[in-house]
């Protein structure tokens, strides 16, 4: 690496300061593994002084949500034979060599942001006509989150960050689960990989030049004291030599991932898992179906209350839609507000008090490394393919590369760096009867600690690498890897039932306490829903429905 220190540039005006930020918590997008559909009744959901036809259907089984649960729950159960129906709030987003099917950061749009007027990315302004597109915003007390909407969920726009924990640190965020490590370990997990296609960037795609960031922090971290390593991604490398070689348009070699990949080779949850559920013919995929509420009526049996939308938001339809069994996938604020929604209303009677308890970020924290020696280009491959590990840390916690899909301001050098591991569940979820929905309080000091470790550890690097460590999230916390709300022990059992309940089911990330092992939840999730459906289609498949 050539020697050219660079000394610490001086404070940035606002403009500059707002598009370096911007371009690290793009490039942060590093395992959204979130999707969700369900709302709670926000303006833009009136049917605007319209009447809109109510219909009733009748199912034997309802998945809400599109993510990883949701995905692993659909195919799982169609293979038993079961009819189901998935309902998803946003829409399909079809992809391939050179589509234009997800907007580009350099031109941000409505597509990025969930019936929102404006950008779902700090730093990136835009906008616009509220449409039902990808990114949704929750501002919380104390944390911001971000969700995903798609079908899909999460796995179409998180980098890909396939990482299971080891069985050590599994078990300090759920113990609860602890004991099915060995069964997760021998067959869940490699059940995700397999259908996931999971590799590492290849030696010949990391020695070109789009993917000098990557080589740099590969370099730094050792002598950082990280134990480096290479990303498991669901990613067909073939797509991204295409790009090298010029016959498709940037978009890996860019890391322009961050609202979808549009030239395809990424095994998101849409193509893989849902793909082969569909194909069953017992699977149908409703798009554009929002959860507003679950209930159980006097026959005992399970009622989703669902406005069908338009791409505006504007209810065209009111569901009842009756089912004998229901699984929650619809992630954690999207199934956490369901639940502690029902609670307070009491539409479903003997809840069990857990819920709206144990949540977590997973510790996420966004850093933007610039003017460090040697050059990490300003076009930056991606996804997030390396990262590192501190062996020696009492809290675990990962680090990884991301590159930034924008240019850094004139004269910056920069790269983004991600850090998530163990954190306290600290965080509740409370009722708000005005606004008929569920409002999370996060402390600081659930991750405090965690934190302070993160960033030694990321002035380290930048001690041996160069230049300085700009923290993000200093002004506000946020995260892309939200996790609990309703646990597993207090309020589901280690199978994802709900405690007191029968046929109701959370197999998302809702039921996970607050981390997932100092890595990024998304293989996790799918794996614990893996363990669990194997053993609900085995004892609960035509018995409790």
């Amino acid at each position: 690496m050539p020697d050219n220190a660079s000394t610490t540039p001086s404070p940035a005006p606002d403009v500059t300061r707002r598009r370096l930020l911007g371009a690290a918590a793009l490039g942060g997008l590093g395992g959204l593994g979130i999707a969700a559909a369900t709302g709670a009744g926000p303006a833009w959901a009136a049917a605007r002084g319209r009447r809109v036809p109510v219909t009733e259907q009748r199912e034997r089984a309802v998945v809400v949500g599109t993510g990883f649960g949701g995905g692993v729950t659909a195919l799982r159960l169609a293979q038993a034979g079961v009819g189901t129906l998935v309902l998803e709030r946003g829409l399909r987003w079809p992809t391939g060599p050179n589509a234009t099917t997800f907007p580009r950061v350099a031109n941000i749009d409505r597509r990025s942001a969930w019936l929102s007027g404006g950008s779902p990315v700090p730093g990136l302004p835009g906008t616009w006509e509220p449409y039902t597109g990808l990114i949704e915003v929750l501002k919380e007390q104390g944390m911001t989150i971000n969700c995903g909407a798609g079908v899909g969920g999460g796995s179409l726009m998180y980098h890909g960050m396939t990482l299971q924990p080891t069985e050590e640190y599994f078990a300090a965020s759920m113990p609860v689960a602890a004991g099915d490590y060995a069964e997760l370990d021998r067959w869940a997990y490699p059940t995700v990989a397999r259908m996931l296609k999971i590799t590492t960037v290849p030696d010949d795609v990391i020695a070109t030049d789009p993917y000098r960031s990557s080589r740099l922090f590969w370099d730094v971290a050792p002598q950082a004291g990280l134990d480096r390593f290479k990303v498991p991604l669901p990613i067909d490398w073939s797509f991204v030599r295409g790009e090298l070689d010029g016959r498709y348009t940037p978009t890996y070699t860019t890391s322009d991932v961050v609202f979808g990949v549009n030239n395809g080779g990424k095994h998101s949850i849409d193509v893989t898992y849902l793909a082969a559920a569909q194909a069953t013919g017992r699977v149908r995929v409703a798009t554009l179906h929002v959860v507003r509420d679950v209930s159980l009526d006097a026959q005992k049996r399970w009622v989703l209350h669902v406005d069908r939308i338009n791409t505006d938001g504007v209810v065209q339809e009111q569901k009842r839609i009756i089912a004998d069994a229901v699984f929650l996938n619809a992630g954690s604020p999207g199934t956490t507000r369901l639940m502690v929604k029902a609670r307070a209303k009491g539409l479903i009677p003997g809840l069990p008090d857990a819920i709206g308890t144990q949540w977590g970020n997973n510790g996420d924290r966004i850093f933007a490394w610039v003017q460090m020696n040697g050059d990490p280009g300003t076009r930056q491959g991606g996804p997030a393919c390396v990262g590192g590990r501190d062996p020696g840390s009492a809290i675990p916690y990962t680090i990884i590369h991301a590159g930034s899909p924008l240019p850094p301001p004139q004269g910056t050098k920069m790269m983004t760096v991600v850090g998530f591991g163990i954190v306290k569940a600290a965080g509740t979820w409370a009722y708000d009867a005005s606004a008929d929905d569920a409002r999370l309080t996060w402390p600081s000091s659930g991750d405090a600690e965690l934190q302070a470790l993160i960033r030694d550890r990321v002035d380290e690097i930048a001690r041996v690498g160069g230049g300085q460590m700009v923290d993000t999230n200093a002004q506000e916390a946020s995260t892309w890897h939200a996790l609990g709300g309703v646990p597993m022990g207090g309020a589901v059992d280690r199978f994802g039932r709900m405690l007191g309940q029968r046929g109701l089911y959370v197999l998302d990330g809702a039921r996970i306490p607050g981390s997932t092992g100092a890595c990024n939840p998304s293989m996790t999730i799918a794996a614990l829903a893996e363990h669990s459906m194997a053993a609900i289609v085995r004892q609960d498949v035509g018995r409790v429905f």
